[in-house]
């Protein structure tokens, strides 16, 4: 699984122009799934982003997570995180879970960020057309992969 964190001021997912979610402060998660993903991958990336300490203490050091600042989140499914670019310059998205393994694996990333935050996590909708509106904050932006755990 890979993720592409943003802390946000605000962000927005919308789908044949309605509104279907919609957060404040707090992070935007940009989810790929791939084949070999399981269990395993959603345990160790929901703790470290519920923990990632990315936002601003007091003194302004970025110290606090976002559990800790009081943010939400907005998970939405992106396949073309998993793209390769190795050969040419068309990406080869061989390496995205197909529906039957990616729909399931991104609803239990959703629902465990959801427990680990204590607060609803908004989402998007797998496999459709969606217009992501963000303001980002700082700019900060990270990338993880369970692959790369070391």
């Amino acid at each position: 699984m890979r993720v592409v964190i943003q802390r946000v001021l605000s962000a927005s997912v919308t789908i044949g122009g309605v509104q279907k979610s919609a957060i404040g402060p707090g992070l935007l998660i940009l989810l790929g799934i791939g084949p070999e993903d399981g269990p395993e991958d959603i345990d160790w990336l929901v703790r470290k982003v519920a923990g990632l300490r990315i936002f601003d203490d007091e003194a302004g050091v970025m110290n606090r997570s976002v559990v800790e600042a009081g943010g939400e989140a907005l998970v939405v499914s992106q396949f073309t995180l998993m793209a390769s670019t190795k050969k040419g310059n068309r990406p080869s998205y061989i390496g995205a879970a197909g529906h039957e393994i990616a729909i399931p694996l991104y609803e239990a990333f959703c629902t465990a960020l959801s427990d680990a935050i204590g607060k609803p996590v908004g989402t998007g909708e797998f496999g459709a057309d969606m217009q992501v509106a963000l303001v980002n904050d700082g700019p900060v932006t990270i990338c993880m992969d369970s692959r790369n755990r070391g």
